[in-house]
């Protein structure tokens, strides 16, 4: 069980973490926030409204992508950092002064969240990648994951929070407390001990640069597939706040307490995947088939779910394979890429996770308000499988995967064990 925790003996990470989960825990209060704005008090219980915000607020992840690597993997990553933590914080206060003063309208928020899209975009890669200079490379897995779990115990938190909160005072004073929390980030990163940071050489700025990510990936089988996968995954499966906010209102008939809840109730799924990595000496490709598989059956589950309990238990399973499905891809891809280009790599893998949702929200919201949000989880429920067979056709054609028969059971014959488990890349 204390190696689930080791990255916590190194300070800076320590001090890191500190300052992320209360940062963490404001972000989701506002995510859960602004939905709730949205979808109650700025349209009639509009999913498509919802989807377009979603979509202006993850847009920026594909359309800065070569900008956004490009920086993580030249630029000082503390002071990025910094600098965008700083940004997104202001902007929470913007958002929060025009709501609680009751100017605020669905352009505005239009504005706030494709804003923030773009400083996250610039933030994402860089606070991923920053974590490498944290720790050494042997515990780099366990910190990923453990940041993982940070950031699912704030989506435990935060939504709860959020939802009490805005039924006792508005939506708007939980955007100026998601202000006020990106004090801490600041805090504990002036606190880094920089003698103590493991800093890998930059890149080297050249002509071509910015898309020396995308070749690499490109000659990367391994990592073509893994980024295959986490597209139908990203676009379709991963947009919960349609798919719990829509089943919340219109099919359980509940208020702003019970979303809070049952987003709540599926970031215990996802703390708990995430402990389960943290505990993981090192992800492998088969594991993120499994989780795609359990992603999609938790899905199928929520959309035939007959209750609120049934509901809500089928939101576990979907956390945990989702966490476990997400969290394992970003550790397997910087494990096996090169750290003079992981950064790039990095900020692929966030555009295609975050920034697949301006293509998938909308549409999952469209269906969600034309056949009902049952059909919705449908949508991401077929994602998940399709995912799966993703991974069974690489498997086959890099791996031979192969299906034989002892008796009545079927067995899995696999070659090259060791490429398939990302200790040595695919050529």
């Amino acid at each position: 069980m204390k190696h689930a925790f080791r990255s916590l003996r190194v300070f800076n990470y320590r001090v890191w973490a500190s300052g992320s989960i209360v940062s963490n825990v404001g972000t989701w209060m506002q995510r859960t926030a602004q939905d709730w704005l949205v979808l109650t008090q700025l349209t009639r219980h509009n999913a498509t409204a919802v989807g377009v915000v979603m979509a202006l607020q993850f847009g920026p992840q594909i359309l800065l992508l070569p900008l956004t690597g490009f920086a993580a993997d030249h630029m000082d990553r503390r002071k990025l950092v910094f600098t965008t933590q700083a940004t997104m914080g202001a902007l929470a206060l913007g958002l929060g002064l025009l709501t609680v003063t009751g100017l605020v309208r669905l352009w505005q928020v239009d504005v706030f969240a494709f804003l923030l899209g773009c400083a996250s975009a610039f933030d994402a890669p860089a606070r991923q990648t920053f974590v490498s200079e944290l720790v050494q490379d042997g515990d780099l897995a366990n910190a990923v994951a453990l940041n993982s779990t940070s950031f699912n115990a704030a989506r435990m938190i935060g939504p709860a929070v959020a939802g009490l909160l805005i039924a006792a005072v508005g939506t708007g004073w939980v955007f100026l407390i998601n202000a006020i929390t990106f004090v801490a980030v600041l805090y504990a990163l002036s606190l880094l001990k920089l003698d103590q940071l493991f800093v890998h050489d930059r890149a080297m700025r050249k002509r071509g640069s910015m898309v020396d990510g995308f070749r690499y990936v490109w000659h990367r089988p391994d990592l073509r597939a893994i980024l295959a996968m986490l597209f139908l995954v990203g676009t379709f499966g991963l947009n919960f706040p349609i798919f719990i906010s829509t089943m919340s209102v219109s099919v359980f008939h509940g208020g702003a307490d019970q979303y809070g809840l049952l987003t709540s109730t599926m970031a215990m799924g996802s703390v708990a995947g995430a402990f389960m990595a943290a505990m993981r000496a090192r992800p492998h490709f088969m594991l993120l088939a499994v989780a795609a598989g359990l992603f999609g059956a938790g899905l199928l589950l929520a959309s035939i779910s007959p209750n609120l309990w049934c509901f809500a238990a089928s939101l576990v399973l979907i956390g945990v394979s989702a966490q476990t499905f997400t969290t394992s891809t970003n550790s397997l891809m910087q494990l096996s890429t090169d750290p003079m280009m992981r950064g790039r790599v990095v900020a692929i893998f966030l555009a295609i996770a975050m920034g697949t949702t301006p293509i998938g929200a909308p549409v999952v919201g469209w269906v969600a308000d034309t056949f009902g949000a049952r059909w919705a989880l449908l949508v991401g429920a077929a994602a998940g499988i399709g995912a799966v067979a993703v991974a069974l056709s690489y498997l086959v054609r890099y791996h031979h995967l192969r299906i034989r028969l002892e008796g009545w059971r079927p067995r899995l014959s696999l070659d090259d064990w060791e490429g398939v488990a990302g200790i040595k890349p695919q050529a």
